[in-house]
């Protein structure tokens, strides 16, 4: 099959233009407008069975991409707005303006949010950025970055870490896992869901020193800290992913001769990050509607939206894995935080030989490879040099 066969009673055009007579079809609206969106391609092949069908394209650009993201990103904001005008004041009072960074040594210091101002801050923060924000369910470290080279401490970026994914072939097969010795070993590892910079530092390469201390020792140390009284208190290695295709921000990150972010294959493609969030809650809705609670606890099983979208498709008639299937692939890559982590995480060994490079350390690497260099950038130094706190807006 190289398409999605939806049932519908009459041709589906865009929703919101007309008022459908049941969840039933809005959802199959949804879905198409969707696609639509993203290239796909549709025709009725057979009028008389009321079918649909919806052909994907054999790629996504990145402008594809770029721009589904941000009708998702505009879903949450619009959803948040209130709270985002109450909070945009104090996110403002965390950064600073690009001129003074000029006069700052940059001096990274990592920030573990504990209290609700710091995860507002961290919230406020990341919903700055093109990319949609979603939560991990499970595990999770928040980091809020620092520069102590200033009085007002001013953020440089955030990252967080969550649970791993339960099943990704490409990293699966890279490190040897089988389904068994994954059960065991995965939670020796986190994903970085989140690495980035703010403005004005965000100009600076302010991202690659982000990635760059997340294979520190200090967070290390934050994961032992906050886990040692579990049986996975110890932290082999790193996945992040890229957004579009190979990642300027993780290319090229070295410590000397050591690749910290190791690319080792790309996703499938599967998710659900190609279906906006009113699609999604339609779906939930129809099943509430037919009496059906997909659980949303930890422990339930694989992703939450998953379970909904594949419970509905089943229910409304069409091929779920088929929709699920054409997301957005993206490139994998590995840090490790120990010289043996993959024996480790293959059960070879029980004990690490963790490195040891302190966010200083990496930082002057940093400093020596990256910054020096692009305080020599023309362009960037404008944009650093015209940044004004009250220039940060999320719209």
């Amino acid at each position: 099959m190289n398409a999605l066969i939806l049932p519908t009673k009459q041709e589906i055009i865009q929703p919101n233009t007309v008022e459908y007579n049941s969840l039933e079809e809005t959802v199959h609206a949804l879905i198409v407008r969707d696609l639509s969106r993203l290239g796909w391609s549709t025709s009725y092949p057979n009028t008389e069975k009321d079918l649909i069908e919806v052909t994907p394209p054999a790629s996504y650009d990145k402008l594809t991409i770029q721009k589904s993201m941000g009708i998702k990103r505009q879903e949450i904001i619009q959803q948040h707005q209130k709270w985002i005008d109450n909070k945009i004041d104090y996110a403002r009072d965390n950064l600073t303006n690009g001129f003074d960074v000029l006069n700052s040594k940059i001096k990274p210091v990592i920030e573990v949010c504990e209290t609700q101002k710091q995860h507002d801050l961290f919230r406020i923060l990341r919903l700055y950025w093109s990319s949609p924000y979603s939560e991990y369910v499970g595990r999770r470290i928040k980091l809020i970055i620092r520069d102590y080279g200033l009085p007002n401490k001013p953020v440089i970026g955030i990252a967080a870490l969550g649970s791993p994914i339960i099943h990704i072939p490409a990293r699966d097969n890279w490190i040897g896992w089988d389904r068994n010795t994954r059960t065991s070993r995965l939670n020796y590892t986190m994903d970085a869901y989140v690495i980035g910079a703010l403005p004005p530092y965000n100009y600076l390469l302010g991202g690659k020193l982000i990635s760059y201390l997340l294979t520190s020792k200090e967070v290390r140390n934050i994961f032992e800290e906050k886990y040692k009284h579990t049986k996975y208190n110890k932290l082999a290695g790193i996945f992040t992913t890229s957004l579009y295709g190979r990642s300027s921000q993780y290319n090229r990150i070295r410590l000397k001769d050591r690749l910290l972010y190791q690319p080792i294959g790309e996703t499938k493609g599967f998710g659900t990050l190609h279906l906006t969030n009113e699609t999604f809650n339609a779906m939930n809705d129809y099943l509430k509607e037919n009496n059906i609670l997909v659980s949303n606890k930890f422990g339930s099983g694989p992703s939450w939206r998953m379970r909904v979208i594949h419970t509905a498709g089943r229910l409304l008639g069409f091929n779920p894995d088929f929709l699920l299937c054409h997301s957005f692939k993206r490139n994998i890559y590995y840090v490790s935080l120990a010289r043996n982590s993959i024996d480790f995480l293959n059960g070879n060994t029980k004990s690490l030989k963790s490195y040891n490079s302190s966010t200083k350390i990496l930082a002057s690497f940093w400093h020596k490879r990256w910054l020096q260099q692009r305080l020599q950038h023309k362009p960037s130094m404008e944009n650093v040099k015209n940044f004004r706190v009250e220039d940060f807006i999320i719209e």
